[in-house]
């Protein structure tokens, strides 16, 4: 999550297709999860470290990147923090990164960590091998968006980055962009325009885009990209992305108030892959990585981490709801649903066909 420029608020056709949820209080006195599900504490910020954000997973270890503070466009000169953990919390390594962590995931054909720093200007990215320890510093060919980059989606031999911070508006730059290694350099292509044409999904009219706050990235269970544009309150789902039949769909995000329904913006989405399974986040305002869990999720559900509540929550695909489950939070941002089901917290996955400046550097 960058330093966002204010909202831009959009007129939102949801009051029919509300359902009822419960009201939500805005000052919870701590963190509390609704019932069946049960919050614990993963882990608090290490000494010297603060405001986690980001998390990726890689069998039975976790990945914490914090911003420590940092400012976004790494203007500072300061290096910020990637914690290892085991799954009981305790710590295995710490490495060090030039700029202000931000994005961070789990390469998983490769089983590389890719960390993004400085996601309003003068963009970064490192990756790590977490066997080895080793790390590989890149840079990016110039920003065509003016401003940073912010998160990592890989799907095949394909990997998608978000174009966070635009300078101008509207923001006829990338709001995605596919990125290759080429030597010590990552190399950009357009995929989908600030200013692209999308169909809204609440009330299924053709909308012009103007994307102005990129910000996090996922795939969905049926490998769409789901693009976060958090200060515009909403999620872009990209169907069939890189290809002639490439869709971007928008979705208003809200939830419900004593007073009715309001734009609500959220930081990091992610999908249930299976009824096993818990959810880490983190909260960067308590200086904490909570646990979420549950008897069993239904697969495919949508959870996200609302910093504008600020709440988790689950989303309403069809009406772009937000059903708050864990309130008296400060800053939720990093979230990620760590699927038990598979081998390890992981299934290996091989990159036969993919290039090796597609994904590895070794």
């Amino acid at each position: 999550m960058k330093f966002r420029k204010l909202p831009y608020l959009l007129g939102l056709a949801l009051a029919s297709t509300l359902v009822a949820l419960p009201a939500f209080s805005q000052t919870p006195s701590a963190p509390q999860a609704a019932a069946p599900y049960k919050l614990s504490v993963f882990a608090t910020a290490p000494s010297g470290s603060s405001a986690p954000d980001s998390i990726a997973v890689l069998h039975d270890h976790v990945f914490v990147g914090y911003g420590d503070g940092h400012l976004p466009d790494g203007s500072d000169g300061l290096s910020s923090q990637i914690v290892e953990y085991r799954m009981d919390g305790s710590i295995v390594h710490t490495y060090t990164v030039l700029g202000h962590s931000d994005g961070l995931k789990m390469n998983p054909l490769t089983h590389q960590l890719w960390a993004l720093q400085n996601e309003d200007a003068n963009p970064n990215l490192v990756i790590i091998d977490p066997e080895t320890h080793h790390q590989r510093f890149f840079t990016f060919s110039a920003t065509p968006h003016g401003g940073g980059y912010d998160d990592i989606v890989f799907r095949g031999c394909q990997v998608f980055i978000s174009a966070s911070n635009p300078a101008n508006s509207p923001n006829t730059g990338p709001a995605i962009i596919s990125a290759h290694l080429e030597g010590g350099v990552v190399n950009v292509e357009t995929l989908l325009a600030g200013t692209a044409n999308a169909t809204d999904i609440p009330t299924d009219a053709a909308v012009q885009l103007n994307l102005q706050d990129p910000d996090s990235m996922t795939l969905d269970p049926q490998g769409n990209l789901v693009l976060d544009s958090q200060g515009d309150q909403m999620l872009i789902i990209i169907s069939d992305a890189g290809t002639p039949m490439q869709r971007a769909l928008r979705l208003p995000l809200s939830y419900l108030t004593p007073n009715g329904p309001a734009p609500v913006e959220v930081d990091d989405t992610a999908f249930t892959t299976s009824s096993e399974g818990f959810i880490l986040f983190a909260d960067k305002g308590l200086n904490t990585i909570f646990r979420l869990d549950k008897q069993a999720f239904a697969p495919g559900a949508a959870y996200t981490a609302a910093d504008g509540g600020p709440f988790v929550g689950t989303i309403d695909l069809t009406t772009g709801v937000i059903s708050p489950i864990v309130t008296g939070l400060k800053n939720p941002g990093g979230l990620v649903f760590v699927d038990t089901s598979k081998r390890e917290f992981g299934d290996d996955e091989s990159n036969a066909g993919c290039g090796e400046h597609d994904h590895d550097w070794r």
